[in-house]
C-alpha cells in the first residue's frame, strides 16, 4: 500500500476558483506536495481583488460556535502563514490595532459587557478621553464616539496578497488555466472537468471555490445548496480641505458598521455596503458616508477618486461558509461573503485534512 507522502505526491487537485480561498487551498497543498491546477476565467477581476481586507478575528463577539472556531483557528494560523509569505514578498504585513467605533449607547454597554467576561489584554476599551477618541472626534466634528479597540485584529492588503500568493504559486509550478470549467463528472475513480473551451482535464480530486457559478457544476437540489449573491461596494474619497489631516486618524477602523482607511493626507477608503443583488446601487457616496449623523464638513465637500465592487455569494439556510464533502474526492468550500481573507487559513487546513482522509 503506497504511503500517505506517495498518494500526496501523484494525485492531482483541481481548484475551480482562483480568489483568495482558492489560492490558500492551493498553498496549503502545494506544502503537502500535491499537484495543483487552479482555473478562472476571470482570474484578476474575481471579488478577492476587491476586498478591503480588515481581519476582524479576536474582537468577534459570538465565543462559540462553528463561526468563532474558524476565526479562533485562523488568529493562530496567520502569523505562521504571514512569516511564509514574507520570504516571497517582505513587505506584506498585517497593519495593527483595529478599531470598532459607535454612536450607540447600547451598542458601546456590549461592546464593554463583552470586553469585561473576555478579560483579554489585547482587548480595550476606549473611551472620550482616550487620544484617539478625541481625535477621531475632533476629525468627524462630534462628541460620541467611542468604542474598543483590538491589538491582535488589523488589516492586509488584498491585492498584495494576492499577488504574493501568485508568486508562491509560480515557483511551485502550479498550472493556472483562464478558462471556465461548465461540468464535471466522475469516470473509473476521476474526475473529469470540461471546460467552455472544451478541453478535458482529469484529477483526483476537485475543489469547488467559484463562489455563484458552483451552483452550475452540482446539483444543488440533492446536496441543498443555495447561495445568493451580495454586492459589496467601496470608495476610494479625496477630500480639498486643509481643516483635517487624515494621517492623525488610526490606520484602520469602523464606526458604525462602516470600515474607514485613511491612505493619505487626503484620501480616505470607506466600504463596504452589503447589496443582495449583481447591480451597484446608485448614489453610493451619500450611502457610504452617513456612518455618522451629521457629516463633517470636509467629508461632505469631497468626492470619490475611485471605485469598486465585489460580488460573493452567501449562503442560504445555512451559515456561512459552506465547507462539505460533496462525494469522494469532490469538496466545496465557498460562501464566503464576509471574512474570507481572515479564514482562509482555517479552511484550507478543513480542505487539507478532508482530502488527506480520503486518499489514506
Amino acid at each position: 500500500m503506497k504511503s500517505l507522502k506517495e498518494n500526496c505526491q501523484n494525485a492531482h487537485v483541481l481548484i475551480i476558483g482562483s480568489g483568495i480561498i482558492g489560492k490558500f487551498n492551493a498553498l496549503e497543498l502545494s506544502e503537502l506536495g500535491f499537484q495543483i491546477t487552479i482555473i478562472d476565467p476571470t482570474q484578476h477581476k474575481n471579488s478577492s481583488n476587491a476586498a478591503l481586507g480588515l481581519l476582524m478575528g479576536n474582537m468577534y463577539q459570538k465565543r462559540k460556535g462553528r463561526s468563532w472556531y474558524l476565526r479562533k483557528q485562523s488568529i493562530e494560523l496567520w502569523p505562521k502563514w504571514l512569516k511564509f509569505l514574507q520570504e516571497f514578498n517582505n513587505e506584506l504585513n498585517i497593519a495593527k490595532p483595529l478599531i470598532k467605533l459607535t454612536t450607540n449607547e447600547e451598542t458601546f454597554k456590549k461592546l464593554e459587557k463583552f470586553i469585561k467576561e473576555n478579560n483579554d489584554p489585547d482587548l480595550k476599551i476606549l473611551e472620550r478621553d482616550s487620544i484617539l477618541i478625541k481625535n477621531i472626534n475632533k476629525a468627524f466634528q462630534t462628541r460620541n464616539i467611542k468604542g474598543m479597540i483590538s491589538l491582535k485584529d488589523g488589516r492586509i492588503d488584498a491585492v498584495s496578497l494576492l499577488k504574493t500568493l501568485d508568486t508562491y504559486l509560480e515557483n511551485k509550478k502550479v498550472d493556472f488555466l483562464e478558462d471556465e470549467i461548465i461540468k464535471i463528472r466522475k469516470s473509473n475513480n476521476q474526475w473529469i472537468a470540461t471546460s467552455k473551451t472544451k478541453k478535458e482535464i482529469k484529477s483526483d480530486v476537485i475543489i469547488l471555490c467559484n463562489s455563484l457559478k458552483t451552483i452550475d457544476l452540482i446539483d444543488s437540489l440533492s446536496h441543498n445548496i443555495k447561495l445568493k449573491p451580495v454586492l459589496g461596494q467601496a470608495i476610494e474619497v479625496g477630500i480639498n480641505d486643509t481643516e483635517v489631516d487624515l494621517f492623525s486618524l488610526p490606520k484602520q477602523f469602523n464606526i458604525n458598521g462602516t470600515n474607514i482607511i485613511p491612505i493619505s493626507k487626503n484620501k480616505l477608503i470607506i466600504g463596504s455596503t452589503d447589496e443582495y443583488s449583481t447591480k451597484p446601487e446608485e448614489n453610493i457616496f451619500e450611502k457610504l458616508t452617513k456612518f455618522i449623523d451629521e457629516q463633517p464638513n470636509w467629508l461632505k465637500r469631497g468626492h470619490i477618486t475611485k471605485q469598486w465592487y465585489g460580488i460573493r455569494s452567501r449562503p442560504i439556510g445555512e451559515p456561512s461558509p459552506i465547507m462539505k464533502n460533496l462525494k469522494d474526492g469532490l469538496v466545496i468550500c465557498t460562501g464566503f461573503y464576509k471574512n474570507g481573507i481572515l479564514l482562509a487559513p482555517a479552511c484550507s487546513k478543513w480542505v487539507a485534512h478532508e482530502i488527506k482522509n480520503y486518499l489514506s
